[in-house]
């Protein structure tokens, strides 16, 4: 029983007084003249249902599912739907497997989407393709709920079987087809959702938000670490208060996950910005519940399960206490529960890169122009810049002075010895490099830096502690992050994550870095399936044009 609160009728906009009963893990009752046989008197505390993250990678917040349920479950989250799509890449249908099994027995309700498009795009090499025939038997799991985010919106637009058919085979088992469909418009953007897509996640400007919810799609609101939507899409909530309307975090680092919170933090940012609190609650429980078919959640009412999160005010939205199945699991921000650690089988020894040669890093080039790659912080699209080639002795070489470095992407799955080279703008590193084997979405070994013995040294370490990050100069390693699961995800505690990535911050912006989050940053600057120019380990990608390009003009 819980005695004493104020309960957010999400389905009418009213705070209701009274007491909540709770039996075998549901709510039976909202009102009062109930006797409990344990009782919480909560001060006229305010009851709303749990939050739900209505698509997210755990692989950025850079945990397993168990550590990051003890980070996310005190900020009020009680469901998640996971996408697998980077496990996937690294270690294929295992990789599924191991999240869903990773999820049990633990006070959050994980559900999965399946991957869709693993390779992303033809111009990326992950460990293998994933077709509709390797998806089909995980499509009768529990907690998989339908087909993740279709990037592949040329293949959609085209007719292809292959991507055609993992929507119909989502289709056919009355699941979900969740999208991905930046800049996507007009004729492209009906077609891409009369082929059975039904949301999307990538808007970033109010003209494309109010399109989709137009057409019928469900708009998913993104604030994460990397990209962050929420303030562009706000006036369409305000003014439309759209049903079709749901938050996600899509990507949150484990520095933000614990300094800020999950979905809580996105709640109360909306409302900062003007939503109308009732309406920020919704987009983190009924709405996202509807979506997915989670009949038994969402809202608080008889016959619903008690996932239910307490906090002080709707204005404030400080979490309290949650409960999860009427199973008190977090007071005043700390877990109360145990767990055990994460089941990591089969997920090691994921790094295998050839030795680099002595002119594997070599970019050969002439005086003239060069193709450059523009980097936005706070932003997964990139700017395809042509600047004045920084040349030396027939190579393209780094301009540290002029923010321009090199990049390299290392074939990482088979060591293949496949190398893409190019330049990026915008990172602003004066010395030194920054190696990752978390680069979206096939996961090869990313390098930037302004010096090759630099970028060597922050790749080998790399490749020694198994995957990760790491940060060189001087040819000295100054900081890293071991991520030795599939190279994504730590063994550590979340605080420890936290703290080697708030050391790589601290020693980037050292040597310049203007980056918020370099990590995050640095890790979509592969993802060939999001404008406008990529490096993959197969070359520079103009994703506009469909097709790797040379990097000279």
């Amino acid at each position: 029983m819980l005695r004493n609160a104020r309960v957010l009728s999400v389905v009418t906009g009213e705070l209701l007084a009274g007491d909540v009963v709770v039996q075998d893990g549901h709510v039976v009752a909202i009102g009062s003249g109930y006797e409990g046989v344990r009782e919480h008197d909560l001060g006229q505390a305010v009851v709303v249902p749990g939050l739900i993250d209505a698509h997210m990678h755990l692989e950025s917040t850079m945990l397993g599912l168990a550590e990051f349920s003890r980070a996310a479950v005190p900020h009020g989250t009680t469901s998640v739907v996971l996408d697998p799509h980077e496990f996937a890449n690294v270690l294929g249908v295992d990789g599924i497997r191991h999240v869903l099994a990773s999820g049990r027995g633990l006070p959050l309700d994980a559900f999965v989407m399946l991957s869709s498009c693993v390779p992303a795009s033809p111009f990326e090499s992950p460990r293998g393709p994933l077709a509709v025939a390797d998806l089909l038997p995980l499509l009768a799991e529990e907690r998989v709920l339908g087909l993740a985010e279709v990037m592949d919106m040329a293949g959609v637009l085209a007719g292809a079987e292959p991507v055609l058919a993992k929507i119909e085979a989502a289709r056919r088992r009355g699941g979900l087809v969740d999208g991905h469909a930046p800049g996507l418009s007009g004729r492209d953007l009906c077609a891409y959702a009369a082929s059975g897509i039904m949301s999307d996640h990538e808007c970033t400007t109010a003209e494309e938000a109010r399109e989709r919810l137009r057409l019928g799609m469900w708009l998913m609101v993104r604030q994460g670490s990397a990209a962050r939507n929420l303030a562009a899409l706000l006036p369409v909530l305000r003014e439309l208060r759209p049903s079709r309307a749901m938050f996600c975090t899509d990507d949150r680092d484990p520095e933000d996950l614990l300094a800020h919170g999950h979905v809580d933090a996105i709640v109360r940012q909306a409302v900062r910005g003007g939503l109308d609190p009732v309406d920020a609650v919704r987009c983190a429980t009924i709405q996202p519940a509807q979506y997915l078919g989670l009949r038994d959640r969402g809202v608080v009412a008889p016959g619903h399960l008690a996932d239910l999160c307490v906090v002080d005010d709707l204005a404030t939205f400080e979490v309290l206490a949650v409960y999860k199945a009427g199973v008190r699991v977090a007071q005043a921000g700390q877990a109360c529960f145990e767990v055990g650690r994460d089941e990591q089988a089969g997920t090691r020894a994921s790094v295998h890169v050839r030795d680099l040669g002595p002119g594997q890093l070599r970019i050969p080039g002439r005086p003239g122009s060069a193709s450059v790659i523009g980097v936005r912080d706070g932003e997964l699209i990139t700017s395809h810049l042509v600047e004045p080639a920084p040349h030396r002795d027939g190579e393209l070489v780094a301009d540290p002075g002029r923010d321009l470095l090199k990049m390299a992407v290392l074939e990482r799955h088979h060591a293949s010895g496949r190398v893409g080279l190019g330049l990026v703008r915008g990172i602003g590193l004066r010395a030194g490099a920054i190696a990752s084997t978390v680069a979206h979405d096939a996961h090869n070994l990313l390098a930037v830096g302004a010096d090759d013995a630099d970028l060597r040294c922050a790749i080998e370490q790399v490749v020694r502690q198994g995957g990760g990050l790491a940060l060189a100069t001087g040819g000295v390693v100054r900081a890293a992050v071991p991520l030795s699961v599939a190279g994504l995800v730590s063994t550590a505690p979340a605080t420890d994550v936290a703290a080697q990535l708030r050391a790589l911050d601290a020693a980037a912006a050292a040597l310049g870095c203007r980056l918020q989050r370099p990590a995050m940053a640095l890790s979509f600057l592969c993802l060939s399936v999001i404008p406008a120019l990529k490096l993959t380990d197969r070359g520079l990608v103009d994703v506009t044009a469909g097709r790797v390009v040379p990097i000279q003009v």
